[in-house]
């Protein structure tokens, strides 16, 4: 049985240093994610990018936030309502330095993903960049993220069903408590259908990315 990876990451693992300095540095974690998992993590910047397009007075909603990587995406001329929610502490931290230096006003909540203190539909978009694979529930995750989304979610993570290549990195994440069950593109699509959303997703490597707008 995989370990709780909640506990890991409240913990502040040393790979959420290595991973933070990483993917703020594009042209590396594109080198890097080519190399260690098929994938350039393009879906995962278009995802950041299209926050910059987040209508005035919207609300984001990022979680996990990490390091606030995510911040790149805002248009800081676009008054928006940016909530960085993680469960780990340090990450909240991190995510409050990087958003002083990019003079993007956040607020910050400490939360598990599974149990959000946020009414329904009370944010325009969520985003959930290489988090799925680092909750020990990710169906209850997504229920979770779906309630509380008014419009659109952009998720990327570690698929269940990467292909054999990809099996050892995963076997030592999970051995470390880094990364949970995660789940397949099909069956993120399905949850986030019979939430009410329309989900379009692609894989690339080891990656999956799904896109999605609520419809009912």
């Amino acid at each position: 049985m995989a370990r709780n990876v909640s506990d890991t990451w409240r913990l502040d693992h040393p790979w959420a240093h290595l991973y933070s300095f990483g993917m703020a540095r594009r042209s590396l974690a594109r080198a890097a994610g080519v190399i260690g998992f098929g994938t350039t993590f393009q879906g995962l910047y278009d995802a950041i990018d299209s926050l910059a397009y987040t209508p005035r007075g919207g609300t984001v909603l990022d979680v996990p936030c990490g390091a606030g990587i995510a911040l790149a995406g805002i248009n800081r001329q676009t008054r928006v309502r940016y909530l960085a929610c993680d469960i780990s502490p340090a990450m909240l931290v991190r995510t409050r330095e990087a958003a002083a230096r990019l003079g993007v006003p956040i607020e910050t909540l400490e939360a598990d993903v599974a149990s959000l203190p946020l009414a329904d539909r009370s944010v325009d978009v969520t985003v959930s960049l290489t988090g799925l694979h680092c909750f020990p529930d990710p169906h209850a995750a997504i229920r979770e993220i779906a309630r509380v989304t008014d419009d659109r979610i952009e998720l990327t993570w570690l698929r269940a069903d990467a292909g054999t290549r990809y099996r050892p990195v995963i076997a030592a994440g999970r051995a470390a408590g880094l990364i949970g069950p995660s789940a397949t593109l099909l069956e993120v699509t399905d949850w986030l259908s019979a939430a009410g959303f329309l989900a379009y997703g692609v894989t690339e490597g080891a990656f999956a990315y799904v896109s999605a707008r609520r419809c009912s």
